[in-house]
């Protein structure tokens, strides 16, 4: 028996969610102690380091004005995204309410939407619960799951246009009082999320218990809707957010730099208010939905596996819950982890940044490792067997205890290759700027074979994590080792929603006219949390993998495939199809991004072209009008890429059943994590390279520059070039592989029984 009761997890689990969501409302009480309205601060008398008058410190100004206008571009930035969010959630969730019909459609039509009771799917001498109220259940926990999801982006996406000004005034009173306004608002989005999708998770198992009782089998297979529902809304989120935030960046900077020879976020540029609201619904909305299906879809699949192993068979609810309480820790321990940002150690400079953030990572994976062990010797029984299709496999409890440790640390590994090739402090991105020399088609070629060396120690990172935690504990191990690359998400999200804060602030700096020196402490904030976010895409696209693997064994199991055997036709042509989805997906999003930067450009052309006085600063452009082409351009075209992921494996299942469907799956998943590694990293370093050459920090990126020169102007093409690869194309493929497998395994029932239409006439 393990030592921790059925009612010490019952109390553990709530209580972590708890306190994770109550330091994240104490977070955000300190972010808003930084005034955005002149004078208020100094008006209530508050002298605490807090209260003192923001505006008089930089060189003796006392510029009311600097403070109204970050403050006006705040809620330009904030109501510009809050507008784009809710036109996207109409049209999603209709999309929603359709689905749910579909899922209970198909499942309640497996006995034909019958209420009598049936033999258990595992265990045939038990009787389980009928499939019309598992097909009930499975609906509800979908809506339950793409709701959160919703409310998670949406929440981080508010938290983020509230501290971008803050961020910019806190620079005025130097680099660590701004470092630590972004990072505690980062810290909010992470915290909130991930204990949010915890909690809600917890209950839904109680509440579904009360109907369900015994039959955890079908309690966990209705629980899968969960991952599924959270994991179609990142999906909307993260395409049509990638092609509004590329839309308006590529149109910004084409003309703006390129044609114009203006500075980035310059406030004369039309289409620079759309390029920050692009910032925070594609990189925080759609990075937070992201991670939330990523948790939800990794906790699921080890729940459905431990359901039909002796987790489950014994009814031992303390070993059933072990992967919320992995998640549970995780939430303590980050929280630990971010007093050493935040309180222990103070940053002075901008060149201690970097280093305070990958900190985060490396202690969070160290104290959670020990946490990890902790959990492991409380939670589990000494020997426990765990499914293995079709048979049961002894398993020790330290097993599992290396199952998720190998994910976390592998999580680490691929977080820090991803740095090297993605930051301007490595050599990789040196020489792709040094491409630039001989124009941007060097910088192209430099840039591309980057991306693709990029990928090699990454995948052997997830390969030995694969063949390790399958033979410890087959698809239970690697959905452990899921979770433990995910279990210190509220670390990885604070670092990853950071970023967009940062840069949001260096853009109100420029539109507001901040001194120079203002923008140099925004700026070192921004490159920093440009190298952080490609850590971040790097994590999701590594769980991405391993999710995806685990929530294809549970697929697998639950669809009675006793082998995938790769030499059988039907296997095959699912394999090779599979493995084009991916590029059929990024060729969609990649010309969505195109065909709005189009209008994009063609609109601050006319703007410049028409508005007299535009040039020259006396008058102001028509910001609105590219918000609106953004919005438009995004929510029409996020709509195919999204219909091929969700209508694929309904169509494959249906039609030519569960062996093609699994040759589909394993086909997506094995070229897709390769094109999603390859174009974020490309992306990533482009982006890089020329900030190496504008910051202008080392001898060598002195004699690439200036800002304006040939070699600037080409390594800004190489930018424009990764914008939809790194923020589009790239994050929306690792949900297009969690989804598709997510997806056919809450149908998997319904395929085993009805699938395999056009094979059955032939």
């Amino acid at each position: 028996m393990a030592i921790l009761s059925a009612l010490g997890t019952e109390v553990f689990i709530p209580v972590a969610a708890v306190i994770g969501i109550v330091f994240a409302v104490v977070q955000w009480v300190l972010v808003a102690r930084v005034k955005v309205t002149p004078g208020a601060a100094g008006a209530t008398g508050a002298k605490n380091g807090y209260g003192d008058y923001l505006i008089e410190e930089e060189e003796g100004l006392n510029d009311h004005n600097v403070v109204v206008k970050c403050a006006e571009i705040q809620t330009a930035i904030s109501e510009g995204a809050t507008s784009f969010l809710f036109t996207m959630y109409q049209y999603v969730g209709i999309f929603m309410i359709i689905f749910a019909v579909l899922i209970f459609l198909f499942l309640g039509s497996i006995e034909g939407f019958s209420t009598k009771g049936k033999p258990c799917t595992y265990s045939k001498d038990k009787i389980c619960k009928p499939a019309l109220y598992t097909a009930l259940f499975s609906t509800a926990s979908f809506l339950l799951g793409a709701i959160t999801s919703l409310v998670s982006g949406f929440l981080g996406m508010k938290i983020a246009t509230y501290a971008n000004a803050r961020t910019t005034l806190e620079a005025r009173k130097g680099v660590g009082k701004a470092f630590i306004t972004a990072f505690r608002s980062g810290a909010v989005m992470g915290f909130l999320l991930s204990s949010s999708g915890l909690v809600v998770l917890y209950i839904t198992i109680n509440v579904f218990k009360v109907y369900y009782g015994d039959d955890w089998e079908g309690l966990f297979e209705s629980i899968t809707g969960y991952g599924l529902g959270g994991s179609s809304m990142a999906l909307f989120g993260r395409v049509g957010g990638g092609i509004y935030t590329k839309a308006a960046d590529v149109g910004a900077d084409l003309v703006g730099k390129v044609e114009r020879n203006i500075p980035e976020d310059d406030p004369r540029n039309p289409a620079v208010i759309a390029d920050n609201v692009g910032d925070n619904v594609g990189d925080i909305a759609g990075m937070g939905s992201d991670l939330f299906g990523s948790y939800a879809e990794s906790s699921c699949a080890a729940l459905v596996v431990a359901s039909i192993s002796s987790f489950g068979i014994n009814h031992d609810f303390t070993g059933m819950c072990y992967p919320l309480l992995v998640s549970s820790v995780g939430i303590i321990v980050c929280l630990l982890t971010t007093f050493f940002a935040t309180d222990f150690f103070e940053i002075k400079a901008a060149n201690e940044i970097e280093p305070a953030l990958k900190k985060q990572l490396i202690i969070s994976t160290a104290l959670m490792t020990v946490g990890v062990a902790i959990i492991s010797w409380l939670a589990l029984p000494a020997k426990f067997t765990i499914f293995n299709f079709g048979t049961q496999k002894e398993v020790a409890n330290w097993g599992l205890f290396f199952c998720v440790s190998i994910g976390l640390w592998a999580g680490l590994i691929i977080g820090f290759v991803t740095e090297y090739y993605t930051s301007n402090a490595y050599s990789p991105v040196q020489d792709v700027a040094d491409s630039c020399r001989t124009g941007a088609a060097t910088n192209v070629i430099f840039g591309l074979a980057l991306g693709y060396k990029s990928v090699i120690i990454p995948i052997f990172a997830i390969a030995v994590s694969i063949y390790v935690s399958f033979s410890i504990a087959a698809m239970y191990g690697i959905a452990m080792a899921a979770l433990g690359m995910l279990s210190t998400m509220a670390t990885g999200l604070a670092i990853d929603a950071y970023g967009p804060i940062s840069d949001n602030a260096g853009g109100i700096a420029e539109m507001a006219g901040m001194s120079h020196r203002i923008r140099e402490r925004t700026d070192a904030l921004d490159a920093a949390g440009n190298t952080t976010a490609a850590i971040g895409k790097g994590f999701a696209i590594g769980s991405a993998a391993l999710v995806s693997l685990a929530l294809f064994g549970a697929f697998v199991s639950r669809a009675g495939v006793k082998v995938v055997d790769v030499l059988s036709p039907k296997v095959f042509i699912g394999l090779i199809v599979g493995a084009m989805l991916p590029y059929w997906f990024s060729a969609m999003t990649m010309k969505s991004v195109g065909s709005a930067a189009l209008k994009m450009v063609e609109e601050v052309r006319r703007q410049f072209n028409t508005i007299p006085g535009l040039m020259e600063g006396t008058a102001k452009p028509d910001y609105a009008t590219c918000v609106k082409i953004s919005t438009d351009a995004s929510i029409k075209e996020m709509i195919p890429p999204g219909a091929l992921v969700m209508l694929t494996p309904l169509v494959v299942g249906t039609f030519f059943g569960v062996e093609t469907l699994s040759g589909v799956l394993a086909g997506a998943l094995v070229s897709g994590v390769q094109i999603a590694i390859s174009a974020s990293n490309t992306g990533g370093a482009w982006d890089n390279a020329k900030k190496y050459i504008e910051a202008g920090n080392s001898e060598h990126a002195r004699s690439l520059g200036p800002k304006g020169s040939d070699c600037h102007k080409a390594a800004v093409i190489g930018d424009t070039i990764g914008d939809p690869l790194k923020d589009t194309s790239g994050p929306s493929l690792n949900i297009l592989i969690k989804l598709m497998a997510v997806e056919s395994l809450v149908f998997a029932p319904f395929f085993a029984t009805y699938g395999g239409v056009l094979f059955n006439y032939l």
